[in-house]
């Protein structure tokens, strides 16, 4: 099977592709040594070089561990570029309903887990909100930011530091809308002080309040099209 670039795409990029859906469709598992480097330049009709290039773009995206002397090994399956292009064209609702998932629970565990340092940091974040008003998206995504990382759990962190991007082009996007409901700096406050008080009841109730307004505007602006 020789490869030849498709339309704007360079070599690289046609041979990244086809890796990445031989791993997507199962041709190697997790653990696995895939062929080297000549063999895959074989198989795929191009050069070692234009190999080479291919196996570093996966590695540096998580899927492939090159280790020195014994091989290529697949790492993951799961392409995380895949899902952010996936979530990018997720509309507003679906991203609400997940951060509300998200951050009702995120908020549960934070009001049990907060350090002094912690409540130090939101008071911080509310106060720029604050002062940069109810249309911020940028405030706002850090205040999240900053209860989710009040949780110290590594791999909540991680997910919601990947999950951010997107719900910061959501943000931006719907408070730019004047037909969204701005800010509400005073439940963002409630907030704070659910978790302060080390009630995890209370901060869980009060993030699912915060959403819920977004997600009723957005769901009538959608009825209405």
């Amino acid at each position: 099977m020789a490869l030849r670039a498709a339309g704007r795409q360079s070599l690289v990029d046609t041979v990244v592709e086809q890796l990445r859906t031989q791993l997507a469709e199962g041709e190697w598992a997790v653990g696995d040594r895939i062929p080297t480097e000549h063999e895959l330049a074989e198989q795929l009709g191009v050069g070692r070089n234009t190999v080479r290039e291919a196996v570093r773009v996966l590695v540096h995206a998580g899927l492939l561990e090159s280790l020195q002397g014994n091989g290529t090994f697949v790492r993951s399956t799961a392409d995380p570029a895949a899902v952010l292009r996936t979530m990018r064209h997720a509309g507003a609702l679906d991203v609400l309903e997940l951060r509300v998932a998200l951050e009702a629970e995120a908020a549960r565990l934070a009001a049990v887990r907060r350090e002094p340092g912690d409540l130090e940091r939101l008071h911080e974040a509310l106060r720029v909100l604050r002062g940069e008003g109810d249309r911020a998206a940028d405030a706002d995504m850090d205040f999240h930011r900053a209860v989710v990382e009040s949780t110290h759990n590594a791999a909540f962190v991680e997910v919601y530091r990947f999950f951010s991007t997107q719900v910061h082009e959501v943000l931006v996007e719907a408070l730019g809308d004047r037909e969204m409901p701005p800010i509400d700096l005073e439940t963002h406050r409630a907030l704070v002080d659910a978790i302060g008080a080390g009630d995890p009841d209370a901060a869980e109730r009060v993030a699912r309040r915060l959403l819920q307004e977004p997600i009723d505007a957005v769901s009538a602006l959608l009825a209405d099209r």
